[in-house]
């Protein structure tokens, strides 16, 4: 069984990272997929604006579920490159990730993913990666 099938079967506790951060689930399935986390006080910085580093991993999430619908049973993916900007900063309220498959051949895939406020869809960041594609 593999993480798809986790996913469907259990939601975010297949992936113990979702868990963690409060990440749901929200759909997935031909090469996209959508995930949505509230943002707590622990997620902020010391400037009061939630970590650069949780919109990246956020989107990674998001793009890595996205890519995963469409493997194949035998393969298996790793980031070769990953890039986000920030656009604007949040630190109350949910976000959401979408994840985009550009692009996926026998090698390498390429895809992309935006996070932005749930409440009026202000783009926050935007991800662009591209990952190794490995035959187990």
């Amino acid at each position: 069984m593999g993480y798809i099938d986790d996913i469907k079967r259990v939601g975010r506790d297949a992936n113990p990272f979702f868990t963690l951060m409060g990440i749901v689930v929200d759909e997935f399935g031909d090469g996209q997929a959508r995930l949505s986390m509230d943002v707590r006080p622990d997620m902020l910085n010391g400037a009061g604006w939630l970590q650069g580093g949780v919109y990246v991993a956020l989107a990674d999430e998001a793009i890595a579920l996205a890519l995963y619908t469409r493997l194949a049973d035998n393969e298996e993916i790793a980031t070769i490159d990953e890039h986000t900007s920030f656009i604007k900063g949040v630190n109350t309220g949910t976000v959401t990730a979408t994840g985009r498959v550009i692009r996926k051949g026998r090698r390498v895939a390429f895809a992309d993913g935006e996070v932005r406020s749930a409440a009026d869809g202000t783009l926050l960041s935007r991800t662009s990666a591209s990952f190794a594609v490995i035959a187990r």
